[in-house]
């Protein structure tokens, strides 16, 4: 009876010592191949018992890789070219190929002024020439500038362009074809410049203003309104003109020539204007029975003569 039991008892002792050496063993294993596959050896696994979910039997054939380890490249063995910084290095430069080289025709005009639909508003920017305008442009006010001259390609290609305000600039000279290319052109203000001479007008024109300049007579071709069939306004005070430019049109509604220094209307001798309504020759030592249908804006005296 006492070896029997012995027996059993060696058994319980020996079934202990393997239980307690087994978790010792399994980190040991853990650490190997943690080392051998890459991954951080202080990883820690726990005291936990995983014979209940891994089948303990096979585990030295999950953890040992045997022949199956990756082959270890040596720098010798490797076919791609190390990179070689370089000690100055560039930026290389964009391809602008495709980006155009100049802005849009109506880019520039419209930074400086403002741009509402057709309209272009330039008045008081400080300009020394007329700016490249939009193709769409239709009504342009450039007043109180430094324009002195204007240029044939200023207004090239402006086909939709109705009036043209220059008030208050410094304009001198107006090259002779400049304004020719404008057959939708119905107004025309120049006043308050230094004009002596008008340019090439297109026959459209409604509204002309060239008041408070120096302009004379020898500087308007002979003939140069009564080619605007459609003129109704034409403004030429305080100009230089010694006689007043005819022939004038018959659509002519309003003229304008106070303080100027004529004496006598060439061509307009006794000639009745039934449209003529506004005649103003304030300032000037004109004859006026030369005008026996119209209606003067002149001043009266106190006597109630006129000026």
């Amino acid at each position: 009876m006492r070896l029997p039991a012995f027996l059993s008892l060696l058994v319980l002792a020996l079934q202990e010592a393997e239980a307690a050496s087994l978790p010792m063993e399994r980190k040991q294993r853990g650490a190997e191949t943690a080392a051998q596959g890459g991954l951080p050896a202080m990883l820690p696994l726990g005291d936990y018992n995983y014979s209940e979910i891994l089948d303990l039997g096979n585990y030295e054939e999950l953890t040992d890789y045997g022949d199956h380890q990756p082959p270890e490249v040596s720098p010798a063995q490797s076919t791609k070219a190390p990179r070689i910084l370089s000690a100055s290095p560039t930026t290389p430069r964009p391809d602008t190929t495709s980006f155009p080289t100049s802005p849009e025709p109506g880019l520039p005009t419209c930074l400086v002024c403002v741009c509402l639909g057709s309209s272009v508003y330039c008045d008081d920017a400080d300009l020394e020439s007329i700016p490249r305008l939009p193709r769409s442009t239709a009504y342009l006010y450039a007043r109180f500038n430094r324009i002195s001259h204007v240029r044939a390609q200023d207004f090239e290609g402006l086909t939709k362009l109705k009036r043209i305000d220059l008030s208050g600039n410094a304009i001198s000279s107006i090259e002779h074809d400049a304004l020719s290319g404008l057959p939708a052109l119905q107004d025309l203000l120049l006043p308050d410049n230094q004009l002596a001479a008008l340019p090439m007008l297109p026959g459209g024109i409604e509204v002309l203003d060239v008041r408070l300049n120096r302009l004379q007579s020898s500087g308007i071709q002979l003939g140069a309104f009564k080619a605007l069939g459609k003129l109704q306004f034409l403004y030429l005070a305080d100009n230089l003109l010694d006689s007043i430019p005819g022939p004038l049109p018959l659509s002519l509604c309003a003229l304008h020539l106070q303080a100027d220094a004529f004496c006598a209307a060439a061509g307009e001798q006794g000639h009745a204007r039934r449209l003529l309504e506004d005649i103003r020759l304030d300032g000037n030592p004109v004859n006026l029975s030369l005008f026996p249908d119209a209606y003067f804006c002149l001043p009266r005296l106190p006597t109630g003569r006129f000026a």
